[in-house]
């Protein structure tokens, strides 16, 4: 039988890592081992699928057949087609929620809604009180897995209780040790500790880990047992060096000068093999996992310590409380060190109690050696392909992200100078001569921040300052702005279009509820605040739908506001108003003429809807919203009003010219109705007009250039206008994000919507 397995793998410095290489060797290699307890006909082979950490690359060893980068969905979707036409017979999925992208880990439903052959998850990581996304995404992996491996009891009653997955299909194996022994005396010789009492931690370093619990414990041991050294092997865990750094460490090493341990406690900062790992665990006089809280369901690292024979001191999160059960450990309370001293004191002075602890530890451990679990994985295996489960596969939908470009922000960087983006180019060259305008820029920020959130793209969060800084450079003291720049930066005009005004105020809402930092989040306010007194004076349908957006988007994360909350209702009755004076049975419609930007107006009601909770706005932005529908995908592709002569009520419509901001404003419109109906119907609208984009539209013709990544601004009846400004990239790019949101959305069916 052929295996597929997905999860992290090494040399990427990974505990998950380190597991499933220890299961793919021990029931690949060991499946003949008398100790594994398997006589099997049926030879085991197998391959990895390995997940990357962002854009990290590694040296994987052979077997690594595949590999999956954490936030690119595509990958995700190459990796599950590989699969099914690998001729493997089970798919056995590692999972624990950090190392799969998106929120919670989502990327990995779409794989797992495409295997068509059984699915057997061990799952590292059940929270008891998750949150409703991180329960959702887990049910949803269960509900897809045909056995759902555990490695305590306690993971079961959570999952019985918490998570109601099926009992039958829960399998307890408890989590397999290297079936490696080296004597305590060699190993103390080989790290020259001979003379010294060694307490050991190791793993990877976060605060969580609780060091500071033992360290503040040493001093009473050291009066007594001056030989006593404390050694914490292991690196800092990645995400906390990307987002805090070696403050953790810091933090440790300043306590321990404070008690003047210097010679008493000693980091070693590596991630170390199994072998020296495992030396360094029988060189240890005691073993110590010092967590701050229960909320452990699997710990490698303790099932290790056991495996080597440590007397292991521990506190009682939920699998230490399993594994060192009778008598095979100590257990003391959180970050309770008077507790840990005492401990250490009498097992230091009692060597024949240290003696026992060590003999019960090791007696267990041989029971779950690799070749043992990993015979435990053969025979499920093998009952699995007995049973011939039947295997649902999701029809493919319409959404598909493989045949998206690469997301890429490579025009926009190109587009980008310390000013601001530059407004138009030369094909892919940008235009100096026509310099910037608030609208590119006000998108760009709105496009880079979404990027950010989805994405983690650090390029982008590099780029949002200076469109940031330019908006605040082109508002007025009355807080209106000016739209355009210069390149030698001289104002070209004294106030900007009321387009222009909306679209930044979108920008800066958006912002508001998706800051990254706080020092962004106070800027935006002030800018925002600054610019509110001119919302109730905007006459432009066009300016007010897009203020209506970015006030909708600002209340989300501040839904008590009553004084923006009016101000919204207020600026969404102009559209109403609007909509009444000018529409008819036939005529469904803001205005006597459908023109440019046509989905900004039915997105503007669909989201103040949801913030209003208003039935009768509903009815208009969908009424509207059809009727939009209706005169532009018609034909199944999305053919949008030109701009020769627009289209009068009672006329013929144009064909061209045609430009990306209106399929961005389509694509939107679809993706909010979808929020506001819960109708999927909408997904393949929104689908439908993004591929406007690739091809799919009038002239059957491909706007985005994969060459230089940027988009064309439009085309004409000739063709294609193959210049590539900020304005049709950017609408572009917001359009790819939201396909991906949406795409990801679709995967979740009953999972709870981002809106």
């Amino acid at each position: 039988m052929k295996l597929a397995y997905i999860g992290t793998y090494p040399p990427r410095e990974c505990g998950i890592g380190t597991f499933t290489m220890n299961l793919y060797k021990s029931m690949i290699t060991n499946q003949d081992s008398p100790e594994a307890g398997l006589e099997t006909s049926d030879p085991v082979e197998g391959f990895i699928v390995a997940m990357n950490d962002h854009e990290q690359t590694f040296s994987y060893p052979e077997e690594v057949k595949l590999t999956i980068r954490q936030e690119h969905q595509r990958d995700y979707l190459a990796a599950v087609k590989f699969i099914n036409l690998s001729g493997a017979d089970v798919c056995i999925l590692e999972h624990e929620f950090g190392i799969y992208g998106g929120q919670n880990g989502i990327y990995i439903l779409p794989l797992l809604h495409r295997l068509e052959i059984p699915l057997i998850v061990t799952l590292h990581t059940i929270v008891k009180t998750p949150s409703y996304n991180e329960k959702a995404v887990l049910q949803e992996i269960c509900k897809m897995a045909h056995k759902v491996v555990v490695m305590s009891h306690k993971a079961i009653e959570f999952l019985t209780s918490i998570y109601h997955v099926d009992k039958d299909k829960i399998v307890f194996i408890e989590h397999g040790v290297p079936d490696l022994q080296f004597s305590q005396e060699q190993s103390k010789k080989e790290f020259k500790l001979e003379n010294r009492k060694l307490l050991l931690t190791f793993g990877i370093i976060s605060r969580n880990k609780g060091i500071e619990t033992v360290i503040k414990a040493l001093p009473k041991v050291i009066e007594k047992y001056p030989e006593v050294l404390y050694m914490v092997l292991g690196k800092t865990h990645p995400n906390v060096l990307r987002h805090s750094g070696e403050e953790y460490r810091n933090y440790l090493q300043r306590l321990i000068k404070s008690l003047n341990l210097d010679d008493h406690v000693f980091f070693m900062n590596e991630f170390v093999n199994q072998k020296e790992l495992f030396k360094y665990l029988s060189a240890s006089d005691i073993y110590i996992t010092p967590y701050l809280n229960e909320a452990q369901i699997t710990s490698g690292t303790l099932s290790y310590a056991i495996g080597v024979g440590s007397a292991v001191i521990s506190t009682p999160y939920w699998h230490a409380s399993e594994l060192l059960a009778d008598g095979r450990g100590r257990l003391f309370n959180f970050n309770d060190s008077e507790e840990l001293s005492n401990i250490f004191m009498d097992l230091l002075d009692n060597p024949e109690t240290l003696k026992s602890l060590r003999k019960k530890a090791l007696d267990y451990g041989k029971t779950i050696t690799w070749p043992k679990s990993g015979g435990k994985y053969v025979e499920l295996v093998k009952e699995l392909l007995t049973m011939k489960p039947k295997v649902v596969v999701e029809k493919e939908t319409t959404l598909d992200p493989l045949i998206l470009p690469p997301f890429s922000l490579a025009h926009i960087k190109r587009m980008t100078d310390d000013t601001g983006i530059i407004q138009h180019a030369k094909f892919g060259i940008p235009n100096l001569k026509e310099g910037y305008c608030l609208d590119d820029n006000s998108r760009a920020l709105l496009m880079v921040l979404m990027a950010y959130r989805q994405k983690k793209d650090m390029l982008a969060l590099n780029l949002a300052p200076i469109y940031l800084s330019y908006i605040h450079y082109m508002q007025n003291k009355d807080g209106t702005f000016r739209n355009f720049l210069s390149f030698n930066r001289n104002f070209l005009d004294e106030v900007g279009s009321e387009d222009s005004f909306g679209r930044t105020i979108w920008a800066l809402g958006y912002l508001l509820g998706n800051a990254p930092n706080d020092a962004y989040y106070q800027t935006g306010k002030q800018l925002f605040f600054d610019a509110s007194p001119n919302f109730e004076k905007l006459q432009s349908i066009r300016g007010i739908a897009n203020t209506i957006l970015g006030i909708s988007y600002y209340l989300k994360s501040n839904p008590s506001d009553e004084s923006m909350t009016e101000r919204l209702r207020n600026l969404a009755g102009k559209l109403i108003k609007q909509y009444e004076e000018n529409s008819s049975p036939e005529w469904r419609w803001f205005e006597p003429i459908m023109s440019y930007d046509n989905g900004i107006l039915p997105l503007a009601l669909l989201h103040s809807a949801k913030r209003l909770n208003d039935e009768k706005i509903t009815q208009i932005a969908l009424e509207s919203m059809n009727f939009l529908s209706e005169v532009t995908l018609k034909d199944g592709y999305l053919s949008i009003i030109g701009n020769e002569n627009w289209y009068e009520k009672g006329g013929k419509r144009s064909i061209f010219a045609q430009q990306p901001l209106d399929a961005l404003a389509m694509v939107l419109m679809f993706h909010q109705a979808f929020h506001v109906t819960k109708d999927k119907e909408y997904l393949t609208k929104l689908f439908s007009s993004f591929m406007w984009f690739m091809g799919e539209n009038d002239l059957r013709m491909n706007l985005f250039d994969f060459e230089t990544k940027g988009c064309c601004d439009g085309f004409e009846r000739y063709g294609v206008n193959r210049n590539q400004g900020a304005e049709s990239s950017l609408a572009y790019l917001i359009s790819h994000l939201i396909v991906l949101q949406a795409f990801e959305e679709f995967e979740q069916k009953d999972l709870p919507l981002n809106t």
